[in-house]
């Protein structure tokens, strides 16, 4: 009588082929015209802001605190309903999130951490430089630059970095 253990197996996620990916007409357009009214509602609330910005690093006021926490919140409670409703995507797809892996936790604080340097140093983070693009600030181009530079050496050096 022989036992055989057998191994799990690795599942990979690849990329959806060209042919998976379906644009309506006029759906970019929804898109655009979205990112144009969250781009308007980010320079309005002075999440933009520098001076906003140094504030909540110098734990000066709670403009940013608020602003960060209700975020989480409509995040959390976002999560909640998708999980509680099985909400499906425009496409009829189910909406998958996948647990995080808390045991290395050390990816996440050195991310943080530079992240937060980044935002600190430049005053933006790299979300709303389009934003701060659209709103007249041309200089933000040199971090765009930066950051898409930084995005490229990253996946360049990828293989060669502990995962």
């Amino acid at each position: 009588m022989s036992t055989t253990t057998q191994q799990p197996t690795q599942t990979t996620q690849q990329a959806p082929s060209e042919s998976e990916f379906s644009i309506r007409p006029g759906g970019l357009l929804i898109y655009l015209l979205i990112g144009m009214f969250f781009g308007i509602i980010l320079v309005k609330s002075e999440v933009l802001s520098w001076f906003r910005i140094q504030e909540m690093f110098r734990f000066e006021s709670f403009h940013m605190y608020g602003i960060i926490g209700s975020a989480i919140a409509v995040a959390a409670a976002s999560i909640q309903i998708i999980k509680r409703f099985d909400v499906k995507t425009f496409g009829g797809e189910p909406i998958s999130i996948n647990p995080k892996v808390w045991g290395e936790g050390y990816r996440y604080w050195i991310g943080g951490i530079l992240f937060g340097l980044g935002w600190a140093l430049l005053g933006a983070c790299p979300g709303p430089m389009f934003a701060l693009i659209g709103a007249g600030y041309p200089i933000i181009l040199v971090a765009l630059f930066s950051a898409l530079l930084g995005t490229w050496a990253y996946s360049y050096l990828r293989p060669k970095l502990p995962h």
